[in-house]
């Protein structure tokens, strides 16, 4: 059964060259997102980065009904992880003999076919089709996050990792094989966001030993459950950092949670997005909750986030 495609984060109102009266772009109170299609600026102006390019998405489908969305473009509609805001939206075109642009729309050809799905008249490349396109073509840490969501049930879990394999296997392109193939050898299920996954790249980058992933501790009648563990040094590591506790409340329980696990290993570390996409910090954070560098690091790969234009926190 095919899910339904992740709506837009906000109104849209399309013109009509025919109407008579006021025409929406002359209303301080919409913001134009393309030719003809509006969406009310209070709304659009509070939208995360990667709900803006969703609504992008909308809008081109609902003057261009025709489109077939593929790579971020389709990740955006199924739910998939979308770094930041992508300046280009991407729609398959195999009608033409190469792939070319027209203003921020990428018209795509390939010769491998795609399986595509229609929600509501909107149509996109299939998401385990979009998964292995975007495990070619986005740097190698974010094509692992958008892999482990699309196969653990623990986030999307729509796919499965021998039917990715099998795809790409079968593609006569060659571009970004090499990537894919590290990707496939990466993937977890047990991965619960991109935060994680890409934290799983950079740790095994830096030389660091591999964790084990969210395991529990039952301690003082709670049930704590972390993102990383290294048991031979019984280290703890947590890639969320304190962004996504609002409530004083929340932020009171999260506290009290650090220190029963503090209590109970040899080590705790913790890093939000931004350690992650500089390095050195993940790197201190680990250190200091003496987990051992166990191998040499691999900065050719390190370098891939440093240069990448899509270090905004994932959706």
């Amino acid at each position: 059964m095919t899910r339904s495609f992740v709506p837009s984060p906000v109104p849209l109102i399309v013109a009509s060259d025919d109407d008579i009266g006021p025409q929406p772009r002359r209303d301080l109170g919409l913001t134009r997102i393309r030719h003809r299609v509006y969406a009310p600026t209070d709304a659009w102006r509070a939208l995360p980065p990667w709900d803006r390019y969703l609504a992008r998405v909308h809008a081109l489908a609902t003057v261009r009904p025709e489109s077939v969305f593929c790579l971020e473009s389709a990740a955006s509609l199924h739910g998939l992880p979308v770094f930041g805001e992508p300046r280009q939206l991407h729609v398959m075109d195999t009608q033409w003999p190469t792939s070319h642009r027209f203003g921020d729309v990428v018209l795509h050809t390939s010769r491998d076919s795609r399986h595509v799905v229609e929600v509501g008249g909107v149509r996109a490349t299939g998401a385990a089709d979009t998964t292995v396109d975007l495990a070619r073509a986005l740097p190698p840490a974010f094509g692992l996050a958008v892999a482990d969501a699309a196969v653990s049930t623990r986030q999307l879990g729509t796919c499965l990792l021998e039917e990715l394999i099998s795809i790409g296997d079968r593609q006569c392109n060659r571009r970004g094989r090499a990537r894919m193939r590290w990707v496939w050898s990466s993937v977890d299920d047990r991965s619960e966001s991109s935060g994680e996954s890409v934290s799983r790249a950079v740790i095994q980058w830096l030389g660091f030993p591999e964790a084990e992933l969210q395991v529990g501790f039952h301690l003082e009648g709670f049930h704590d459950r972390v993102d990383f563990y290294w048991p031979r040094c019984r280290a703890i590591g947590e890639s969320d950092g304190y962004g996504k506790y609002g409530d004083i409340r929340d932020l009171v329980a999260e506290k009290r949670r650090e220190d029963r696990l503090r209590r109970h290993s040899d080590g705790f570390a913790r890093w939000d997005w931004g350690d992650v996409m500089r390095v050195e910090p993940l790197k201190r954070a680990l250190l200091g909750a003496r987990i051992p560098l166990v191998r040499a690091p691999q900065p050719v790969m390190l370098a891939t986030l440093r240069t990448n234009p899509r270090s905004l926190p994932p959706r």
